[in-house]
This record gives C-alpha cells, structure tokens and sequence, in this order.
C-alpha cells in the first residue's frame, strides 16, 4: 500500500478500502469502543469496589473492637463491680443530715479528751458541691504539741472523713501551751435531690 492508495480512499465506498486499512480502521474502533466502555462502566464499577473496600476495612475495624470489648467483657463488669463497692465505702463515710451533729460533738470530745481548750469551734456554711456538702469548721484550741499531735491524730482516725487545713501554731509565751488555729472540714452526702441544710451540733456536756 503507497501513499497514492491512502490518498484515493473513498470515505463512502468503505467496501473499496484495502484491506490493511480496513484492518487498521477494525481496530482503532475496538480500541475507542474499549476505551469508552472502560470510561464509562468499568471505572465506575471499580470506583464502587474501591469504596466497598474502604467501608468493609471499617467494618472490620469496628468489628474487631466490639469483639475485644466483648471478650473483656467479664473484666470490665468486675472492675465496674469493684469500683462501685469503694465508692459505697467512701460514700458510707460521708455522714448523713443526722449524723452530722454527733460528727461534732466527736470531734469536740476528741479535743476534750486530750485535755485541749477550745476557745474557738464554729460551724460555718455548708458548701454544696456535686453529690456532697461541704462543711468547714474553723478550730482553735490551746494545750502542749503532744495534745495537739494526739488531737489530729484522734481526728483522723475517725469514722467519719474530716480533714484539716489552713494550720497554723503559735506561742502565747506566757506558758508552754500552744494555740492551734485551723479549717477542720467534714463531708455531708447530700440525697438525690437533696440540698445542703444548716446543721448544729447537739448540746452536750463537756468531759
């Protein structure tokens, strides 16, 4: 085939063609019709695929997260057990609105006791908080280091959850004693739907 025979070809006599032509022709056709129905079926298809990939990668993920959750599952409720049994004996420890002021009264004896002299015991405002009520005393009270020390010590190991702060202990000078000055603070558990009471203490006689 020259290129005499290219430039005779009759575009409307495709019979007349040459056989290589026509071959040539047969197959840039297959290739356009190829390339379009790749265009515009496959590469859809394969766009689907691929986003069915991705969302089975993510099912999977998931899948295997629950299923560790649930293997651990027995673990998990035993730890949820035991955490709710300490916070029930954190929350017995929080007296109630009728515990309270016997809670006082302990705590005045606990001083008494070791032979101190209270010239300061005030309640003040309760303080709500979220499930609780915080109650702050403000404490003074003279007597040697050792009653002071044996004082807290006796506090502390209260019931009942009390703690001190904002210490402070001086010398008068005029004798061997010490004034302790301090935040004694006491926790009242407030019930559901419950709000903070002015609580006072109960008259009793001193030992």
């Amino acid at each position: 085939m020259t290129l005499d025979d290219l430039k005779n070809i009759d575009f409307n006599n495709l019979g007349s063609w040459p056989v290589p032509i026509k071959i040539g022709s047969i197959l840039v056709i297959c290739i356009v019709i190829l390339f379009a129905g790749f265009w515009f079926l496959i590469q859809g298809e394969l766009d689907e695929y691929a986003g069915a990939q991705k969302k089975e990668e993510g099912l999977r993920e998931t899948y295997m997260n629950k299923k560790g959750l649930a293997i651990n599952l027995p673990a998990y409720q035993q730890q949820m057990d035991e955490m709710e049994q300490t916070f029930g004996s954190l929350l017995r420890q929080l007296p109630n609105t009728t515990e309270v002021p016997d809670l006082l009264v302990d705590i005045t004896q606990a001083g008494l006791g070791r032979g101190l002299e209270f010239t300061l015991f005030r309640p003040e405002k309760e303080l709500p908080k979220d499930f609780y009520a915080e109650m702050p005393i403000s404490v003074q009270v003279r007597g040697s280091y050792h009653e002071l020390a044996q004082f807290v010590s006796d506090v502390a190991a209260l019931p009942r959850i009390v703690t001190f702060g904002d210490i402070n202990i001086s010398s008068s000078g005029k004798d061997n004693k010490l004034t302790m000055s301090a935040k004694a603070r006491t926790y009242r558990y407030l019930e559901e739907g419950g709000v903070a009471k002015p609580v006072k203490a109960k008259p009793r006689g001193r030992k």
